[in-house]
């Protein structure tokens, strides 16, 4: 068995960690699964990659790579605006969808299907505005490089869990040590009784989409960065995040990110042994197995 299929595994479930993190929070929070998270990821992807055109048609020099990296500067200037973008996109369809239906007391399963709805509009707008062929932030070759006990990665994929690691640290340190995270966690145990103390809870919804839209974002970028762009790359990621998610327990954002990176090997070691056509299935089994063995997920609680 190639030990590379750990790194392969790692790198994957980073990108399915990030995105599975605002699934968790939409749940805890929200109270019901959004099928349209997974288009902020491939939106998140392509608005990072019209702004990184748009700043190197403006200035050449922001196109030349970064020390060993295959991108310039204009892809992290790029993620800067293209995070802001998604998290507004994640904001009007919150205005315009899901807000109305939270004020009318909508059972979750209209918000789900009304989720799924915005996952069809959004996945065809994105594919008619940037056609269906696939794309990618650079077709610069890199040379992985060997990290030991038969381990190699590239640089870009070395930067992408770095950063991956990073954020989910700073995400838990919000949520433990500020007061908008001591008001979402209050709001996800009771939404009615954080309103009757005090608690401004569309502040708390408003931070929520911008922060599981800035994730997506992120992790739509280490996505097209590290593999390509193409409008369904959020929707074919979609199960894996569900189950890091359920995998992880709702509302616990290291364990969406262990389950991820659980989720990513697990897919990884499928691939190896039994074919790149069972990717799919092996994220599914876990979602099986978790509901049927685990339900509250390796750091949830029970009901």
């Amino acid at each position: 068995m190639n030990p590379q299929l750990i790194m392969d595994g790692l790198i994957a479930g980073a990108m399915i960690g990030l995105g599975a993190i605002g699934i968790t929070l939409t749940y805890s929070i929200l109270r019901f699964a959004n099928f349209a998270h997974g288009e902020m990821i491939s939106w998140g992807a392509y608005l990072a990659l019209a702004t990184s055109g748009l700043l190197g048609s403006l200035s050449g020099a922001l196109l030349k790579p970064i020390g060993p990296f295959s991108f310039g500067w204009s892809l992290p200037l790029a993620v800067f605006a293209a995070v802001a973008l998604t998290a507004a996109l994640a904001l009007f369809v919150d205005a315009l969808l899901f807000g109305p239906l939270r004020k009318r007391r909508s059972a979750i399963i209209i918000m789900v299907m009304a989720s799924f709805g915005a996952s069809l509009a959004l996945r065809s707008l994105l594919e008619f505005i940037f056609t269906s062929k696939p794309v990618y932030f650079s077709k610069a070759l890199q040379i992985a490089l060997p990290l030991g006990g038969g381990l190699r990665a590239t640089p870009d994929q070395l930067l992408s869990l770095t950063i991956a690691a990073l954020l989910v640290v700073a995400v838990h340190i919000l949520l433990t040590h500020t007061a908008i995270g001591r008001s979402m966690r209050a709001v996800s145990e009771n939404l009615q009784l954080a309103g009757v103390a005090g608690i401004d809870v569309r502040k708390v919804i408003r931070t929520v989409w911008v922060l599981g839209a800035g994730l997506a974002c992120i992790a739509g970028v280490m996505a097209g960065l590290l593999v390509q762009i193409r409008p369904y790359m959020g929707f074919d990621l979609l199960l894996p995040l569900f189950a890091a998610a359920i995998l992880g327990g709702i509302g616990s954002v290291p364990g969406a990110m262990l389950a991820g990176l659980i989720v990513g090997l697990a897919e990884a070691l499928g691939v190896q042994l039994i074919g790149a056509e069972w990717r799919a299935a092996v994220a599914f089994m876990i979602l099986v197995f978790v509901l049927l063995l685990r339900p509250q997920g390796l750091f949830g609680r029970a009901e």
